[in-house]
């Protein structure tokens, strides 16, 4: 879509270009990364760090690594709208697992991922104490999703040439190096700080610790695609590390996604956001679904499908909230928008109803849970559920203060009953009744179906449903707009078509 590649690249020139500045080696990126040497003039640590942390907000785009986690998935699909929205089948390929080596998000966020890793390894070269501790914690992180992703990841040896490729991890090798790195740093980072969750800490490094515990029986399975083993030791590790979180649950499931959301007690890990200043990405999580005429306004884009919107009640709080406030800003709830749209102040008149632009007189704008991969005609502009996880910074709709969640307090819960349900220690507890607590809904059953349909509702566009769908068995199946079994080699993206100029690299199977 034009109009939404202009805004983009206005929006994240200055990211992108403070993400790889401190390289000054383009082919390097695709290659793998560097640990020590490789920069011109001495090496700024603090500033390397500031760097590594910005890298974050990388996640907070509609492409990348979210393209890539979620509109893979059931939960999030990009129809073409006429000749709108198409981007040369860009988000088309990504939810009915058609794309190849040479796709463009699959690119980006493998150069996103490892161009951070490597501000990371000069952190880790040459910082103090405290900024290394942090730089490991950010560098377990970005290989993290690594390898999830990708499955194999690039490194170098402290003092290798330049001129050398660099070495590969298994997907094995790098999970092992993950857990070591973390298990090692955490004792060194702090505590959480109360209202700041942007920074490395102790919880968020006990979280990592669960999250690929919790996973090991994946990324160490034979075939990327399973069988796969749920080891006993490994998920009383996931328990041991959410026992060792200190957090609670917040009262409110929308104050982890307001503007003032840093004071939420559940959130773990975030990327900071500052209103009227850095952090303008986070728009994308209202504008990537809103029409062109609501307020905020959007680019008519993305949404969900009804297979997923049906796995919650309809009266389930979260995909519904509302305040005076909200509707006077706005006009309408947020959540998952579905049904007649109204302008600010929502009051249930014609006159204050939405209308489409392509009939701005007489047709009224309504949302139906009917979507296809390519609409046209009167459903262009109305078809599919909308999607709005952040509520939007009415003071700031352009550079919202809302802080991007990476790792809240529910989902480390969750895990730990899974980890129980696959063969840990204890008990599920009280566990799904407290998550249900605040929803308005009965608890899901402490069961592993139960659990899987929780974290569907629970952390819907929160960039972890791929990784819940490979656990489960679950991604490869068919789905409301892909109505066929994907090949096994989707398990995995594939190496990016550059990337395999360094010899050492492998394509993933299949590709």
């Amino acid at each position: 879509m034009k109009r939404n590649n202009i805004i983009k690249s206005i929006l994240f020139a200055s990211t992108l270009v403070f993400s790889v500045s401190c390289t000054n080696l383009d082919e390097e990126v695709l290659d793998g990364v560097v640990i020590g040497g490789g920069s011109s003039g001495p090496v700024n640590a603090a500033s390397l760090l500031t760097s590594s942390y910005e890298g974050l907000r990388g996640f907070q785009t509609q492409g990348q690594m979210f393209a890539l986690d979620e509109m893979s998935t059931d939960a999030l699909v990009g129809p073409t709208r006429g000749g709108d929205w198409d981007d040369n089948a860009t988000w088309r390929q990504i939810h009915v697992h058609t794309w190849a080596p040479d796709h463009n998000e699959v690119k980006n966020a493998w150069n996103a991922l490892l161009s951070q890793v490597y501000n990371c390894n000069l952190v880790i070269e040459n910082g103090t104490p405290a900024e290394v501790a942090q730089a490991r914690f950010l560098r377990a992180f970005y290989y993290y999703n690594v390898v999830d992703l990708f499955g194999q990841a690039p490194y170098r040896e402290a003092g290798s040439a330049l001129t050398d490729d660099p070495k590969v991890w298994t997907r094995a090798e790098a999970t092992g190096f993950i857990i070591s790195e973390l298990e090692a740093v955490v004792s060194q980072l702090p505590a959480r700080t109360a209202g700041d969750a942007s920074m490395a800490n102790a919880d968020a490094a006990h979280f990592l610790l669960a999250k690929i515990y919790l996973n090991k029986g994946v990324f160490t399975a034979a075939a990327a695609a399973g069988p796969y083993t749920f080891e006993a030791g490994d998920m009383n590790k996931v328990i041991e590390n959410v026992n060792a979180i200190n957090s609670s649950l917040a009262s409110n499931y929308w104050d982890n996604f307001k503007p003032e959301n840093n004071t939420s007690p559940e959130i773990l890990f975030s990327s900071k956001n500052v209103r009227g200043g850095a952090g303008g990405g986070i728009q994308y999580h209202w504008r990537m679904s809103m029409h062109y005429n609501q307020t905020p306004d959007g680019w008519n884009g993305f949404s969900t499908v009804a297979e997923y919107y049906n796995k919650f009640n309809a009266n389930d709080k979260r995909i519904k909230y509302s305040t005076p406030e909200i509707i006077a800003a706005f006009g309408n709830p947020v959540g998952l928008q579905i049904g007649q749209i109204y302008k600010p102040g929502g009051v249930e008149i014609a006159r204050d109803r939405i209308k489409t632009t392509a009939n701005p007189l007489g047709q009224p704008l309504i949302y139906t849970p009917a979507v296809t991969l390519i609409t046209s005609g009167a459903t262009l502009e109305s078809a599919g559920i909308r999607m709005q996880k952040y509520i939007p910074d009415a003071a700031n709709i352009g550079t919202p203060e809302n802080d991007f969640v990476f790792m809240r307090y529910s989902d480390a819960l969750l895990m730990k009953a899974e980890a129980v349900l696959r063969g840990g220690s204890g008990s599920v507890g009280t566990i799904m009744t407290d998550i249900a607590a605040r929803t308005g809904q009965a608890a899901s059953p402490a069961t592993l179906d139960g659990v899987y349909l929780e974290r569907g509702k629970e952390l819907w566009l929160e960039g972890w449903r791929r990784n819940d769908m490979v656990r489960f068995g679950k991604f490869l199946e068919a789905r409301e707009l892909k109505p066929y079994v994907s090949d096994a080699k989707y398990i995995l993206f594939p190496i990016p078509a550059d990337a395999l100029f360094n010899a050492n690299l492998s394509q993933n199977p299949g590709y």
